[in-house]
């Protein structure tokens, strides 16, 4: 379950890549408003909006791993309702997060069996902007495309918590407590492991041996004249099969292939980004940091409602902010700190974030066409991104460079959902 192509990228910035694990490690895995299962199955729905394959296979073996049901992964109709209401602000924060209102918080808070409560749901809500962000930095970075052709390779079915791939990171300086739980936790990784790919065999064998036994039933009734009653009965779906529309079945060496159908994960598949620029001025108004920022709104109200990860999310934040340019910007032609605010505040424009002390006469000025066209690429749509975009760009750059340029995409665009959708929660609540 490990990320493991993903911290090989960030590993070209290790103290990046330790600031990641740490909010990545507490997100999934330590104590927080949402089951352990519930947070892989959230997970899936994200990436499954960008068609992130790598993404939706490693939750899914962390899913089941975690206790979760079957059923669940043939798609949303066999997910609890409460679950299956988090779809609209799903599919709103992965394309257009300016249209996320407090209506749409209080659909998901009003008093009912199914409700959320606020601390589940800014945990939620950091999980969606998380791995929708991430997609970003996956398909940006290529991993998508290094799991094989289509991004439809296969996973090794690693601990739940193995989340440090120092190995690959040289002087990465892992916290301590996060290195003792992972040794902790790989001393029976070797039973877990046997034990996935046992249930997930065993699963097959059931699934292939109702198969046999409704066809020779099917022929069985056909040869006595019922054959066009069981006809439409042999073309149906059967409940009984818990990985229909899946493939995720462990091969000897414990490899394991993932979901071939992204679209049971998701709903209205059509609808997309749209260039905010392009918006109906009496509906949507531009969102100006003045009045609501991470550091003196949002990162307060989040950590009010889910201890800690305000913490956690604002040490990413500063840290990428500090990751040395300076032989970026010396290509450009401007200081460090100049270049990545350039690069930031074009992405949260596209959002629709406005900050007034900047001039956007700047963007034009900083990023070449090339770059600005990745850039909007990987932000809006990452999964349109394939590898000859990442190669075009900055011929003359590094690949670390090139890395830390979507670094840069992953944080500034997990902070603008962050903005919308806690802004909305704050509308609600006053």
């Amino acid at each position: 379950g490990r990320l493991e192509a993903v911290t090989q990228q960030m590993g070209y910035h290790p103290q990046y890549l330790d600031s990641f694990l740490k909010m990545q490690h507490y997100l999934m895995h330590m104590d927080g408003p949402l089951p352990f299962d519930c947070r892989h199955y959230i997970a899936i729905m994200a990436a499954a909006r960008h068609q992130c394959r790598y993404l939706v296979n490693l939750h899914v073996l962390q899913f089941l791993r975690a206790g979760g049901d079957p059923q669940w992964l043939r798609g949303l109709e066999f997910i609890p309702p409460k679950l299956r209401n988090l779809n609209e602000i799903n599919k709103i924060l992965a394309h257009r997060p300016w249209l996320i209102t407090k209506e749409h918080i209080e659909k998901l808070l009003k008093i009912s069996e199914w409700s959320w409560s606020l601390a589940e749901l800014v945990h939620a809500v950091v999980l969606l902007a998380h791995c929708h962000a991430l997609a970003s930095f996956v398909f940006g970075c290529g991993c998508e495309q290094d799991e094989g052709l289509g991004g439809r390779g296969s996973l090794k079915a690693l601990p739940l918590g193995n989340q440090c791939f120092c190995e690959a990171t040289a002087g990465n300086s892992c916290s301590q407590e996060l290195l003792r739980i992972n040794r902790k936790r790989s001393l029976d990784s070797c039973m877990e492991l046997d034990s996935l790919r046992e249930r997930m065999q065993r699963i097959h064998v059931e699934t292939e041996g109702r198969e046999e036994m409704r066809l020779l039933q099917q022929d069985r009734e056909e040869g006595e004249g019922q054959g066009a009653q069981v006809g439409v009965q042999g073309g149906a779906e059967h409940p009984s099969d818990p990985f229909a529309g899946l493939s995720l079945l462990a091969d000897p060496d414990g490899e394991v292939t993932g979901a071939t159908n992204l679209a049971c994960y998701m709903q209205d598949p059509d609808f997309g980004y749209q260039d905010f620029a392009r918006r109906d001025e009496d509906q949507t108004q531009v969102f100006r940091v003045q009045d609501y920022s991470w550091e003196d709104h949002g990162f307060s109200l989040v950590n009010r409602l889910y201890s800690d990860i305000g913490h956690l999310l604002d040490e990413k934040f500063r840290m990428v902010d500090g990751l040395q340019s300076s032989a970026m910007a010396k290509r450009q032609g401007c200081e460090p700190s100049v270049f990545k605010r350039g690069i930031w505040n074009y992405i949260h424009c596209m959002f629709g974030i406005r900050y007034d002390d900047y001039d956007y006469a700047e963007v034009n000025q900083l990023l070449e066409r090339m770059l600005k066209v990745y850039i909007k690429t990987v932000t809006c749509y990452p999964e349109k991104t394939n590898s000859e975009m990442f190669d075009r760009f900055w011929k003359q750059f590094k690949h670390s460079e090139k890395v830390h340029v979507n670094l840069l995409i992953l944080e500034a665009r997990m902070q603008a959902e962050l903005l919308y959708a806690l802004q909305a929660i704050t509308q609600y609540m006053i």
